[in-house]
């Protein structure tokens, strides 16, 4: 699973591009479901055939980045978020764009509060001399991502993007495992989340399933001074029950439940009051469809090292597996 997890957190793919972490996964479930294409959004959808209900299992490919939007006769780079950027938390961080060029974020050095950082008062610095220097290595429009390594430490999982790798983890390990079932399975995952949960909506009104899910993260309530939260690392897979995108279906919310119960798998309630998944656009589709979701407790989100509990993701995997036969 480790492997698993690395390879997809790893892969470059900010919102907007994430065709290699598709052609990633296509890659790990090419043989072992039953059709694998990618609709006009960009979305990679592997069904698994079945005579019964339609079951949507969502996770998004994109992640947190940001786009040049200005290069300087110095050759240093301004640029905009894709996602949610905190600035302070961004600072010094370094980035890569997708043809290897590394930078690093920093910000105007006439600032002298903190509290006036903003983006528009960042800038990239990739080592040119010069605007032309600079553009030999990086355009207008061009993106880049964070850089952090995926390690395992104590049963934790630390890395960049792990919001939603770990799902898409998750998503590939259950089609792997090939829960026995007379449903048929969609394994969507699905594009530009990160900036207003776009694909969902498309791959949803697509496929038209009767009930869906969504596998992301959440926050926890378990590090010093945090907002106080039921959520914690490693007391399980958090089934959803609202955020700021969907009050999750009763009835599937009590599956999950159910399911967890039967198998004896430990889990939590969600309830976050920042952020929403991609169940916010898919429960609102083609006149509504019975949403939910599982999320990851997750440390430090939109950083470039977030941490889950392995357990917890192990557990997920159970549960949906679990899940997915039971409906």
């Amino acid at each position: 699973m480790f492997d698993i997890i690395k390879t997809l957190a790893q892969t470059f793919g900010p919102s907007g591009n994430e065709k290699k972490v598709a052609d990633t996964i296509s890659g790990m479930l090419r043989g072992k479901v039953d059709e694998i294409r990618t609709d006009a959004m960009g979305n990679l959808i592997c069904v698994k055939k079945g005579s019964g209900k339609k079951i949507m299992l969502a996770a998004h490919m994109d992640e947190i980045g940001i786009i040049v939007s200005y290069i300087d006769e110095k050759g240093f780079l301004r640029f905009g978020n894709i996602g949610g950027l905190p600035p302070l938390i961004i600072l010094g961080q370094r980035v890569v764009f997708e043809n290897g060029t590394v930078g690093v974020i920093w910000y105007e050095e006439n600032i002298d509060n903190m509290k006036n950082v903003t983006l528009g008062k960042m800038f990239i610095d990739i080592g040119a001399g010069s605007r032309e220097e600079a553009e030999r290595l990086v355009k207008v429009g061009d993106m880049a991502v964070f850089v952090g390594d995926t390690v395992e430490q104590n049963g934790k999982i630390i890395s960049k993007s792990i919001d939603d790798r770990i799902g898409c983890a998750i998503l590939v390990e259950t089609a792997l495992r090939q829960p026995e079932t007379d449903n048929e399975v969609y394994y969507v995952f699905t594009t530009q989340e990160e900036v207003g949960l776009r694909g969902a909506k498309t791959a949803a009104f697509g496929i038209l399933p009767d009930l869906a899910l969504a596998i992301d993260v959440c926050d926890t309530g378990d590090i010093p001074n945090c907002n106080p939260m039921a959520v914690k690392l490693g007391g399980g897979p958090a089934i959803k029950i609202k955020d700021r995108s969907v009050i999750a279906h009763p009835l599937v919310k009590d599956l999950l439940v159910k399911a967890a119960k039967n198998k004896k798998i430990p889990y939590q309630l969600e309830i976050m009051k920042d952020g929403g998944t991609d169940a916010g656009s898919i429960h609102t589709t083609a006149g509504g469809i019975p949403s939910g979701g599982i999320s990851i407790p997750c440390r430090f989100i939109h950083d470039a090292a977030e941490m889950v509990d392995l357990n917890d993701v192990n557990n997920a995997v159970k549960l949906l597996t679990e899940f997915v036969k039971s409906c």
